[in-house]
């Protein structure tokens, strides 16, 4: 009897582009990637912009910034680049001056102070904004090179799973794969460690 292996072969025809998720496959390694579910911001044959959904940052928002309004919702480690400034996406859109459209009603940035006065005043609900420190970064042909060699499984989500991702995105990201990607949760992060 010949049994398949080949669990970590991604099949997915699904091209990236800006507000489609890549899904990492359970062993890529780092820090950052490693069982990561990546937001494409932007996407480009100069290359690509994201932001990891599922890993969130130890600090609140207010001990970033001393004068920011009130707000309790996590901070999350968007990637490895520019892991010294404060990113968002949000619902927003026109609210926010300078806002970059990522998809329907998702945006990317925008004027900093409109978006503290929006959240001072109480004009924007916590589902409406998701923080990020750091960015995820591709230049030209990198991330292509990455989706061939199977590190990535790309596919589409609804911009509220977007907006109310946290830790368990991953999992909750492969389960929704389906077919063999399911089964990617039951291996340990660590193959050596069994």
């Amino acid at each position: 009897m010949k049994v398949d292996f080949d669990f970590f072969k991604i099949q997915s025809k699904i091209a990236p582009q800006k507000g489609r998720i890549m899904i990492s496959e359970p062993f890529l390694p780092g820090n950052y990637f490693s069982r990561s579910t990546v937001l494409l911001a932007d996407y480009s044959p100069n290359g690509a912009v994201g932001f990891i959904l599922n890993k969130p940052f130890e600090k609140p928002i207010n001990e970033l910034f001393i004068d920011f309004p009130n707000y309790t919702d996590e901070v999350f480690v968007g990637g490895p680049v520019g892991n010294d400034s404060l990113f968002y996406i949000h619902t927003l859109g026109n609210m926010i001056k300078g806002s970059i459209k990522i998809k329907e009603d998702l945006y990317w940035g925008g004027d900093f102070e409109d978006l503290k006065s929006v959240i001072a005043t109480g004009k924007a609900q916590s589902d409406q904004i998701k923080f990020f420190v750091g960015y995820s970064g591709w230049s030209a042909g990198q991330l292509d090179d990455e989706i061939t060699e199977n590190s990535w499984l790309v596919t589409e989500t609804n911009i509220k799973q977007i907006m109310k991702s946290d830790q368990n995105f991953w999992v909750e990201s492969v389960i929704k794969a389906g077919g063999h990607y399911k089964t990617w949760r039951n291996f340990p992060e660590d193959p050596n460690s069994n």
